[in-house]
């Protein structure tokens, strides 16, 4: 059975729910995480997404994201995916929320009501090679200058919410 997403709407009230891979063709909009993960030096944990990914194949990103299932509390969705995808179990903590809608050359559209969870683990990831194709540590004002110079190395998401988790990260985790 193919995966479901939940479908919200702009306050992120649950109206419904839908295959995933039709909510990307009918950019429906829907709930998900992402998760950041930092060292104690302050470096975030970025991955390569696997180069079979449906969209943003071989981008680098954030720790993990995905959707949360229906009747799945999204931190416990977030916990599980970061142990699925990167063999990462620690606290997380909520930051903050954002709703972005991105078009991918394959027809495919991200329009996501995205939670953005944050933690701190200097435990090196165990990849799950289906998901993840390589991880690395990256300061993150050199990830903002690549940000500016490379964008099309980095998912859309992480262009578009990088300044509002480099804030974040810079109140809490200073």
């Amino acid at each position: 059975m193919e995966e479901q997403v939940i479908l919200v709407d702009r306050n992120d009230v649950e109206i419904g729910i839908m295959g995933k891979m039709e909510a990307h063709y009918k950019g429906a909009l829907h709930r998900a995480f992402s998760v950041f993960i930092f060292n104690s030096k302050g470096e975030l944990l970025l991955q390569q997404r696997a180069s079979d990914k449906y969209h943003s194949p071989g981008q680098w990103t954030n720790t993990c994201c995905s959707h949360p299932r229906q009747g799945e509390v999204t931190i416990a969705a977030a916990k599980r995916r970061l142990r699925e995808e990167m063999g990462l179990d620690c606290q997380l903590n909520y930051g903050f929320n954002f709703l972005y809608k991105a078009s991918f050359d394959n027809n495919l559209i991200e329009h996501e009501f995205d939670h953005v969870f944050f933690g701190i683990s200097d435990r090196l990831p165990i990849i799950n090679k289906t998901e993840v194709m390589a991880y690395k540590y990256m300061d993150m004002s050199l990830l903002g200058d690549d940000l500016m110079v490379n964008p099309s190395n980095y998912t859309a998401w992480l262009n578009i919410c990088f300044d509002k988790v480099l804030e974040f990260k810079n109140t809490v985790y200073v």
